[in-house]
């Protein structure tokens, strides 16, 4: 009995190898169509919610009948409750809502035209909830930035450079500035460098009572024009548009406040120096309170001031200083209280990004988060409760979850403890929260949640996408770190093909962004660009990618230690990531290669010939190739101006290190990028000219920076798969 048992047994342990081999020959390979053509591994989510006035219930826009719908959920059941807006009764197919204060009223917009990254236009109507009745503004031309005042009745927005306000029950147009001009004053809307770097579009506000409008005023006019040719007509067209580069003159920028009740228009005090930035404008509690920061040239001073808004007198409240820079995005966090007497905001001045607790004028209250972790988000404030709302990576750099602590510092709790990362959309009234969550493995989840953390309800759970994924086979995104040279240790994963075997040599694909305070390893659910890198491991390409010093989540010393030498550091740590990986047994070192886009296209090329002796191939999309030709803002943030500091320019520019490359170099650009032009390339492929450099390179007619539209992306990285298989 005993020798049959183990006979029958051994046969069954055959057998179940044979069907694992079988099972894992049946699985597919990912194909550059699956990822492009077919969408196969596009993930659902919830879009479009907005929480509603009594927290019983929340909004949500979907597709019903073929025409754009906003439908009214219960919290509790998440049932269907009744539909809000209905396009086809409307007869307007609006991609886009927003609903005032006390919900009477919903502004819908459509045939929305993108202009830049974050701005657009498009055709607005205001619908009347108790009737259903609507009412188009402009009689249908295109503006920018509708919206409506807190009392109700009127409609702010920008056309043409200008600042517009209309009463709805008289549709009464006052033209509240006139010197609005094309690519020389704009009010109330950002120019392409704010926009772009301070991530703002709107610059406007209303004040909470609606009387009054404070608005930010460009003054372009000595900024220089950048020119891009528009190709598809017998004669190119020139586009021109304002683009300060490093060094170059900034817009003039001032403040203003509209009183819709006299119909004055009064500046509000900004200070002396002129060659400053006023990146952000907030209402106090107070209506005739406005509050703005102000930014010196150089970003390393911020300061809050608040001000009178009928005299336009402003008094300093807090002032923060850096020997390098001091990042907005980590004090952007301002919220007043509706106590009148005290405001949130965050800072990183000790190290790590927290949340500040500060008396109206200024003085602190109390640091209320510490440690060596970072908050990355403040989600909401519960004033009744005294308990504050937000995420952080104090469990890893490569988590995000989401906690809740006191107003005075005691009381911290975790309420997403699995591991991943979660993205929250919090009731007003701090009742429920609405938890995206996803892991390299899983695709994100959408749950409904009591303000505890307990989940109430399932709204997305992508079992349609886990189950397609289950007939793929698919590499595992691995973490690992290891340390750079001067022992900091640096984060990175690796994904090795699904049939991988440890006895054979594999070429290594990096990716890389690397950019100031950037962050590509991270445990959550990839896009498109991840499952090219599946597609590349199913052709037998090993994809890695390092965080190098210089990118986020890890503290300001991190963050700040590649400042005014952009490209030094980050070089070095993908360099030493190369090292790394050829040191595997399983790696061809022979065959190691680097691709990025835009910062990520600038670290390729440098890598590619400071490590000429460590990588074989590299893929620029995109690239910077001088900070010279890149804007003001972001540029002089890390480096300085050029006048100040040339060698952090020129030192690490790969034009001026063309002669180092040795490997296969692609160079990829669109030839209608406004934001990193043409002209990086342009410029480098010259430098690779005159330095005997045998280089490919294709450039795409009319692309703006993310080259997509049409059949472009299938194009693209169809070419750079070609490109890799032939060098890699």
């Amino acid at each position: 009995m005993i020798k049959s048992w183990k006979v029958l047994s051994l046969a069954w342990i055959v057998m179940i190898g044979m069907a694992h081999s079988t099972h894992a020959q049946s699985l597919k390979k990912v194909s550059l169509e699956d990822v492009f053509k077919k969408g196969t591994f596009s993930q659902k989510s919830v879009y479009g919610i907005n929480w509603m006035k009594d927290g019983q219930f929340y909004s949500s826009q979907v597709e019903r009948n073929g025409a754009p719908a906003v439908l009214k959920i219960n919290v509790s059941t998440g049932a269907e409750a009744g539909v809000l807006l209905d396009g086809r009764a409307l007869g307007v197919s609006f991609s886009s809502y927003s609903f005032n204060a006390d919900e009477s009223k919903a502004l819908i917009a459509t045939d929305v035209e993108s202009i830049y990254r974050r701005s657009s236009k498009g055709v607005f109507y205001v619908v009347d909830m108790a009737t259903g009745q609507k009412q188009q503004l402009m009689n249908g031309e295109k503006i920018s930035y509708a919206t409506l005042s807190p009392d109700n009745d009127k409609v702010a927005f920008v056309k043409e450079n200008n600042l517009y306000m209309v009463e709805l029950a008289s549709n009464k147009l006052t033209q509240i500035t006139k010197d609005g001009e094309w690519n020389k004053i704009i009010n109330g809307a950002a120019d392409w460098v704010y926009e772009e770097e301070f991530s703002m579009a709107q610059a406007f506000k209303w004040s909470p009572d609606g009387k009054k409008i404070a608005f930010i005023r460009f003054d372009e006019t000595q900024v220089p024009e950048f020119n891009m040719q528009i190709w598809g007509s017998l004669y190119p067209q020139d586009y021109k548009f304002k683009y300060p580069k490093a060094g170059e003159k900034n817009a003039l920028v001032s403040i203003h406040v509209y009183d819709l009740v006299n119909g004055k228009t009064q500046k509000v005090d900004v200070g002396s120096e002129t060659d400053i930035y006023l990146p952000r404008i907030y209402w106090t509690k107070d209506a005739n309170q406005l509050a703005f920061i102000r930014l010196n040239r150089l970003q390393n001073q911020l300061d809050l001031f608040h001000a009178n808004a009928i005299s336009g007198e402003s008094k300093l409240i807090i002032s923060e200083t850096s020997k390098t820079y001091v990042d907005l995005d980590y004090n952007d966090d301002l919220q007043y209280l509706s106590d009148g007497k005290t405001f949130i905001r965050t800072s990183e001045q000790d190290g790590f990004k927290h949340i500040y607790h500060h008396n109206l004028d200024g003085s602190l209250i109390r640091q209320i988060t510490t440690g060596n972790w970072e908050v990355t988000a403040m989600v909401g404030v519960d004033e009744k409760a005294r308990k504050l709302y937000f995420i952080s990576t104090e469990a890893s750099p490569l988590e995000r979850n989401f906690y809740v602590i006191n107003l005075d510092g005691k009381g911290k709790k975790i309420l997403t403890p699995s591991k991943g990362t979660h993205t929250i959309n919090m009731s007003p009234d701090h009742k429920f929260f609405i938890d995206y969550y996803s892991t390299t493995d899983t695709p994100v989840k959408v749950t409904f949640n009591e303000s505890s953390g307990k989940e109430i309800k399932v709204l997305e759970d992508n079992q349609a996408l886990k189950e397609r994924l289950s007939g793929f086979a698919l590499g595992k995104k691995e973490f690992f770190t290891f340390p750079t040279v001067d022992g900091s240790m640096l984060n990175g994963y690796i994904i090795k093909p699904a049939d991988f075997d440890p006895n054979k040599k594999y070429p290594v694909l990096m990716y890389v962004y690397g950019g100031p305070g950037s962050q590509n390893v991270l445990n959550s659910w990839g896009g498109t660009r991840d499952f090219w890198h599946q597609q590349l491991a199913a052709e037998g390409i090993i994809v890695a990618c390092v965080d190098n010093r210089g990118t986020g989540a890890r503290g300001r010393d991190f963050k700040h230690s590649t400042y005014a030498n952009l490209g030094k550091l980050e070089t070095i740590d993908q360099i030493e990531g190369a090292k790394y990986f050829a040191k595997m047994p399983f790696v061809d070192p022979a065959r190691i290669g680097i691709w990025g886009w835009s910062y990520g296209g600038y670290m390729s090329s440098l890598a590619l010939m400071k490590g000429n002796d460590v990588f074989k191939t590299a893929i620029a999309v995109a690239p910077v190739t001088t900070w010279r030709y890149y804007d003001t803002i972001y540029t002089e943030r890390y480096l300085q101006t050029p006048q100040l500091n040339a060698a952090g320019y020129d030192d690490n520019s790969p034009i001026t290190n063309v002669n180092m490359l040795k490997g296969n170099f692609l160079l990829i650009h669109g030839t209608g990028d406004d934001n990193v032009h043409f002209q990086n390339s342009v410029d480098l492929v010259n430098a690779l000219i005159s330095a005997d450099k045998q280089f490919e390179t294709f450039y795409y007619p009319n692309r703006n920076h993310g080259i997509s539209g049409g059949n472009t992306t299938w194009h693209l990285y169809t070419q750079m798969t070609d490109f890799l298989k032939r060098k890699l």
